[in-house]
């Protein structure tokens, strides 16, 4: 991709670029904590309250392939505008319906609506940076959403007492309706309007990729560096559980667990955007695969944690390879793509990761349930050294553009 700017600064496209996603984080921060709550006070029993948490995950998975369709035929301002449109409604759904049912749909149309704006803002993103400011954009990108996420239940908590436990969900809908806001000012990508018309016109639909060509045209990719994409995702989501359970295992109260949580969020937060910088100048290996180790040796050396020191400095190890891997799942996807059927192909990137994010807890869970909480966390360790090793061999050593 050549530099279509010299000049190009992020500063001067931080709000239009991460103000959106900011907000929208936010939105979902605010009510993630109190899904749960919402199902109970409303009849649910436990496990089907983590059945309708779970909704979010699938509602991205099985809208990722039809949110790259949206992007590609209304381009990515519109696509954003109207994700986030959807996420209010579905949140007003979930505070003024009272009913389960209304409720898990409202919670299942949050997950969709959240894979729209991600490959929309991916897409954007990609198109209109340039190649040597790629990796700090798109890390930025993830740091500001895990903001958004860290951020927003304090919002919700703030709104509670006020207007019961609807009004985290109030937070929401004023979050995303200002995104939306916000996304309806950002301007078209240059030849948007042109390559839509082209799109609709007569006798183009030849011309024009689709999932599946795009897919099959890449096919080795999505094999290799893909696969390790899934590993990776399958350990990130992991790692937000083995924290509370072992913690919960050794005997630790609930405050000095939110602790532990909360300063690993941190380490988390703070280094995102030098390791994007590094990304930039050294080459993405240089990121991928330290983030991936530290993820792995933190995980094996967790078991080996009695006491909430020990605990915090294996906390703190993994929060800082979570950290330094920020926005590494999407600069990859956008380094990989092509210029022609791009946001088809970062709907089947994006596949690829949410299944890894579904498939690594559901590992945790059985290997725990079959032997023990200690072997549970151990194999999402060696996934770990399994997705270092995978991007070791597939990535390149340089910083070298890659086709796209």
């Amino acid at each position: 991709m050549t530099d279509p700017d010299p000049t190009f600064s992020l500063r001067r496209i931080a709000v239009p670029a991460f103000g959106p996603s900011l907000l929208f984080g936010l939105g979902e921060g605010a009510i993630l904590p109190v899904i749960a709550l919402n199902v109970r006070e409303l009849g649910g029993s436990v496990p089907l309250a983590a059945l309708v948490v779970t909704l979010i995950g699938i509602g991205s998975l099985v809208t990722n392939l039809p949110a790259s369709i949206i992007t590609t035929r209304y381009g990515e301002r519109w696509a954003l505008v109207v994700a986030a449109l959807w996420s209010a409604l579905a949140m007003a759904i979930c505070v003024l319906v009272k009913s389960l049912t209304f409720f898990a749909a409202g919670v299942f149309m949050v997950g969709m609506a959240g894979s729209v704006f991600s490959l929309a803002r991916q897409s954007y993103l990609t198109e209109s940076v340039p190649f040597r400011a790629r990796a700090r954009a798109l890390s930025t990108l993830g740091g500001v959403m895990r903001i958004g996420l860290f951020i927003g239940p304090f919002l919700g908590a703030a709104a509670i007492p006020f207007l019961g436990i609807g009004g985290a969900f109030w937070v929401g809908v004023a979050t995303q309706l200002t995104a939306a806001a916000l996304s309806f000012g950002i301007p078209d990508l240059p030849g948007e309007h042109r390559l839509r018309q082209v799109a609709a016109s007569p006798g183009s639909a030849a011309a024009q990729p689709t999932i599946r060509s795009v897919a099959s045209n890449h096919l080795r990719i999505f094999c290799t560096v893909g696969i390790g994409i899934m590993l990776v995702s399958a350990v990130r989501a992991s790692r937000q559980a083995v924290v509370p359970l072992w913690a919960e295992h050794i005997g630790l109260d609930a405050a000095t667990v939110s602790l532990i949580y909360g300063l690993s969020s941190g380490i988390d937060m703070l280094v995102f955007y030098p390791a994007g910088k590094v990304m930039d100048r050294k080459g993405r290996i240089w990121v991928a695969l330290p983030s991936m180790v530290f993820m792995g040796l933190a995980m094996l050396a967790m078991p080996l944690t009695h006491g909430w020191v020990t605990l915090l400095g294996a906390s703190m190890l993994m929060g800082f390879g979570n950290g330094i891997g920020s926005g590494m799942i999407m600069t990859l996807g956008a380094d990989y793509s092509p210029s022609v059927g791009r946001a088809h192909f970062l709907g089947v990137w994006r596949l690829l990761s949410d299944i890894g994010s579904t498939g690594g807890p559901a590992l945790l869970s059985a290997v725990t349930a079959i032997f023990s909480l200690a072997a549970g966390i151990c194999s999402n360790g060696l996934i770990a050294f399994g997705a270092a090793a995978a991007l070791w061999y597939w990535l390149p050593r340089t910083r070298r553009a890659t086709p796209g």
